[in-house]
């Protein structure tokens, strides 16, 4: 039988090949760990839906940050939980809310650490939406825009290296920006929630952080499922009001918005393995129906591969370890 010309799988027949002529590589450098704080001291209260997730105080926050850093981790992104909610989510950009006093404790005691503070008010409010309501209960865009760009501010000044408005009211972007320069803040970068999709993979982080709507759902604030372009209007309008980084929320069901935003924008793009993401692999790999270890290692590739620059996902520490063992 005549050999081909061509044979691929002589670059694939050793580890020293793959390595060689790999055309995405995945680094802990690519990571952005998410964590939740939460007001008390010892506390470390296990996410039952989301499997070695937990809700920290900041004492043990400091600790975990810490070891996310120790195996070359770069960033976490803090979402805190108050003692106390009400209809204006006042802790959310109160000076001495839970994550201004997490980001103070962070740069005191890991200061290389990039801090990243998540921006909205949905933890925060007791109805559970991510800005003001009216009268008839509509989400208050223009009203709403003052509160994010003070706390905004409020984290900065705390000492977060980023801030990541993740409300998708129209106009927030640049009203961050303006505020943050005003407050001669200019040098806080912005990662936009570019194109954030109402997606029923967020399940997970509303458990964690407590923030399930108490009415109605997203949908008029957040993306359609179904739509692509709009997404690229999202980010052109975030770049063009200040945004330094882009991201697109949730990652593994939107790669191609991923990578269509790559191919439209010049500016980092980020992507965010969302809560529903990882839990759907720990519950298959805890019962023995995929190989937990491999197939989120595969996740982070394509994501990679799709053309995020950054991936903020749970599975951080995990695959840190993970590529340094090889």
């Amino acid at each position: 039988m005549p050999y081909p010309r061509q044979r691929p799988r002589r670059l694939r027949r050793t580890e020293t090949w793959r390595r060689m002529v790999r055309e995405t590589r995945l680094s802990p450098d690519d990571l952005v760990y998410p964590l939740f704080v939460v007001h008390g001291e010892g506390v470390r209260s296990q996410v039952p839906t989301m499997p070695g997730v937990f809700q920290l105080s900041i004492d043990l926050l400091v600790e975990e940050a810490a070891e996310a850093y120790e195996l070359g981790i770069p960033a976490v992104i803090l979402f805190g939980i108050p003692e106390h909610k009400d209809a204006q989510g006042s802790e959310g950009y109160s000076a001495d809310g839970v994550v201004p006093r997490a980001a103070r404790a962070l740069k005191r005691a890991v200061p290389d650490l990039q801090v990243w503070a998540d921006v909205c008010l949905c933890e925060y409010t007791d109805h559970g939406h991510c800005g003001l309501l009216t009268e008839s209960g509509e989400v208050d865009n223009d009203s709403t825009l003052p509160l994010l760009a003070r706390a905004a501010v409020v984290y900065a000044q705390a000492g977060s290296d980023v801030v990541a408005p993740s409300d998708m009211m129209d106009g927030r972007v640049g009203a961050v920006r303006r505020a943050l320069d005003e407050h001669q803040l200019d040098q806080v970068p912005i990662v936009s929630y570019a194109a954030k999709y109402a997606s029923a993979f967020y399940g997970p982080f509303r458990d964690a952080a407590h923030s399930t709507p108490a009415f109605g759902d997203r949908r008029a604030y957040q993306m359609d499922p179904a739509n692509a372009i709009e997404a690229l209007r999202e980010v052109a309008l975030d770049v063009d009001e200040g945004a330094d980084i882009v991201m697109v929320k949730p990652a593994g069901p939107y790669l191609d918005v991923v990578r269509r935003v790559r191919e439209t924008v010049t500016v980092p793009v980020a992507a965010y393995q969302v809560s529903g993401e990882y839990s759907l692999i720990k519950a298959a790999g805890a019962n023995g129906w995929v190989d937990e270890r491999r197939v989120a290692l595969e996740s982070l590739v394509g994501i990679r591969r799709a053309g995020a620059d950054i991936i903020v996902t749970y599975f951080a520490k995990d695959a840190a370890r993970w590529l340094a063992e090889g």
